[in-house]
């Protein structure tokens, strides 16, 4: 495949828009997200074809090198895709669009869930972050201090899905969140603390750090609708809720 490509980023881009069966060329990665893009980075673009046409382009599908990576695809499976793609296309950059605005609607959708698809996905992370949390303290506890610092690094993991889903966002790539969250601030959470406690308690595990921070996670998932998830666990939350009152990242 390689050989069929041009030279230069530019030089396809200007291929593509000549194609008449492009209707839409959309960048994700770091050279969208703006300061992010380095001299290692590459450009990874996105390329929609109308529905039903034929394009030399579509055999480039998949294709990857130093300085291009490649996904060809139709107008209806560029809707559909999700799941992983789901952030790198919420803060994708537009780069053309001949459906009158109909490829800017789709990437503009894709930032947001939907009120139950994001209802259930905060459930399961919830769930998916107390369990991980009470096996760290629990193994601290029982004096298993490495399984309980991999059982918090993993809770961290499950808490920021959780946060970005009650608001309703994809969470974003390790790479990016920083530079989501000073753009784009999670309601309820300073920045600058959160970072901190998270990335405190994936470092070192600490049980008073995470029971404080449970606190804040728990009040807000019970505004949310989410106390049944909380109350299953019975009177296991005694062990996740701090000893004495505290926050672990203020307002």
């Amino acid at each position: 495949m390689s050989h069929e490509l041009p030279l230069s980023y530019d030089a396809f881009l200007a291929r593509a828009a000549d194609d008449p069966a492009v209707v839409g060329l959309v960048l994700k990665g770091s050279q969208a997200h703006d300061g992010m893009a380095t001299e290692h980075s590459d450009h990874d673009l996105y390329v929609v074809l109308a529905d039903d046409t034929v394009s030399d382009l579509t055999r480039l599908d998949g294709h990857r090198s130093a300085r291009l990576d490649l996904v060809v695809t139709t107008v209806e499976d560029f809707r559909r895709l999700g799941g992983w793609e789901r952030y790198a296309l919420a803060r994708a950059r537009v780069l053309l669009d001949r459906l009158d605005g109909g490829i800017a609607e789709i990437v503009a959708t894709k930032g947001h869930l939907g009120e139950e698809e994001a209802f259930r996905a905060a459930a399961g992370c919830l769930d998916a972050y107390a369990n991980s949390l009470y096996r760290s303290v629990k193994n601290a506890r029982d004096g298993h201090p490495l399984a309980a610092r991999l059982d918090a690094a993993d809770s961290m993991s499950s808490l920021l899905d959780l946060l970005f889903a009650l608001d309703r966002r994809p969470r974003p790539y390790n790479k990016y969140l920083e530079w989501e969250l000073e753009r784009f601030p999670l309601p309820g959470w300073e920045t600058d603390a959160l970072l901190e406690v998270v990335g405190r308690i994936a470092g070192t595990g600490e049980v008073a750090v995470q029971r404080r921070l449970f606190a804040r996670v728990e009040d807000a998932a019970r505004r949310a609708g989410h106390g049944p998830t909380l109350d299953a666990w019975g009177e296991d939350l005694d062990l996740m809720r701090p000893r004495c009152p505290g926050t672990a990242a203020s307002r």
